[in-house]
């Protein structure tokens, strides 16, 4: 539940806009001056900030100044009974997310409120999927090696990247695909925008598609407020939908017309929302199989395959795995805090002996093993004692 600061030095005010945003569910604190304000939001954590510009002790301004300072994403919205073209300008160039005149119209506050912390989601959810992005990059897992599979999906991605083309990869469970979109965005025109990922397979059947396409407050019963979908999210950028077979029939038809016609409709909304995004999906499944099955739409399918690129297993790629473990060994003794080891020969051989059935994936977590339970070096004895797990 969202939680909003009122600092305002009337007390009319902050009991009218304290009603206003509790009775849309909010959580409301209260300061009757800047100073106080500013100490608030010191000791707590707060989603959205409403200001008023003309107070005792420390005006508004000041204030703004000071909370941009502590959190430069917390939206702040002034609001003033004198206020001019000239204030309203002053306090969006210092950061303000909006400007409301008093006495304050009670759906120009709902609005402002809402798109305020609409941003802050967006923000917040854009910060983690930079995080996510920033390790994957940190990572170079799928694309470590020198394998002639590797070099053609290498060869692929140069190719495909700097165009809109839809991509679907395919491979198993941990054997890069996500990093092959990942590739695909950063190398695109679209680089610059979000890559928004979105698991199918993780989120249940009823959701999906508020997921995908947003919803409108009240659509259910814990639609608390308005959410856009990731489609939204990612105009401008790449919408990944890893795992793709997994999604229902219903979510499916809606998807297709959302790549026919670049536009989505909110769950529980009547009006279209316009989209621009590239679509990059990916499955572990056989996807002619799921069609034959009648678990996969094959309409869906030609949309989503204008480029298909397969991410082979591990297994199929043995050659790699030198390459892989050394890097996975810099790689986790920097993370673990521990001295670089070295990895004998014939421990390399007897890694490339094991089936890999969750492929670059599980090489990591067994080389992150490896390290933590060997000495300096990572021995053939290491790998028979530890690679795989006793029963």
């Amino acid at each position: 539940m969202p939680k909003i600061l009122i600092i305002d030095d009337e007390k009319a005010i902050r009991a009218a806009m304290r009603d206003i945003l509790e009775h849309e569910k909010h959580t409301v604190e209260e300061a009757e001056d800047g100073a106080s304000g500013v100490d608030k939001a010191k000791k707590g954590k707060f989603d959205l900030v409403l200001c008023d510009i003309k107070m005792p002790k420390m005006d508004g301004i000041e204030v703004l100044e000071k909370l941009q300072t502590m959190d430069p994403d917390l939206p702040v919205v002034m609001i003033s009974g004198h206020g001019s073209i000239d204030t309203a300008v002053d306090a969006l160039k210092k950061g303000a997310f909006d400007f409301i005149q008093k006495p304050p119209d009670i759906n120009r506050i709902l609005v402002s409120v809402r798109n305020a912390l609409d941003r802050g989601d967006l923000v917040a959810e854009t910060k983690v999927l930079r995080t996510k992005a920033g390790k994957s990059k940190g990572n170079g897992v799928q694309m470590v090696g020198e394998s002639k599979a590797l070099e053609t999906i290498r060869e692929m991605i140069e190719k495909v990247a700097p165009s809109d083309a839809r991509v679907l990869i395919t491979g198993g469970n941990g054997a890069g695909k996500e990093g092959v979109a990942r590739m695909l965005h950063e190398k695109s025109q679209r680089a610059k925008g979000p890559f928004i990922e979105v698991n199918c397979a993780a989120i249940p059947g009823e959701l999906i598609e508020s997921e995908l396409f947003g919803h409108i407050k009240g659509s259910f019963t814990s639609a608390i407020k308005d959410r856009k979908g990731k489609f939204e999210l990612a105009t401008g950028g790449t919408l990944f939908l890893d795992e793709v077979g997994d999604m229902s029939l219903a979510a499916q038809a809606k998807v297709l017309r959302a790549l026919q016609e670049s536009r989505i409709t909110p769950v529980g909304g009547d009006k279209d929302v316009k989209v621009d995004v590239r679509v990059i999906a990916a499955t572990n499944k056989d996807v002619k199989k799921e069609i034959a099955e009648g678990n996969f739409r094959e309409d869906l399918y030609h949309r989503l395959s204008v480029i298909p690129i397969h991410v082979p297993s591990l297994s199929e790629r043995i050659d790699d795995i030198p390459l892989l473990a050394e890097h996975f060994i810099e790689q986790i003794c920097t993370e673990q805090g521990i001295a670089p080891k070295k990895i004998a020969e014939k421990a390399i051989k007897e890694l490339q002996k094991l089936p890999w059935t969750g492929n670059v994936r599980e090489l990591r977590n067994v080389i992150e093993r490896l390290v933590i339970l060997s000495g300096k070096e990572i021995t053939e004895s290491d790998v028979r004692s530890y690679a795989v797990p006793k029963a």
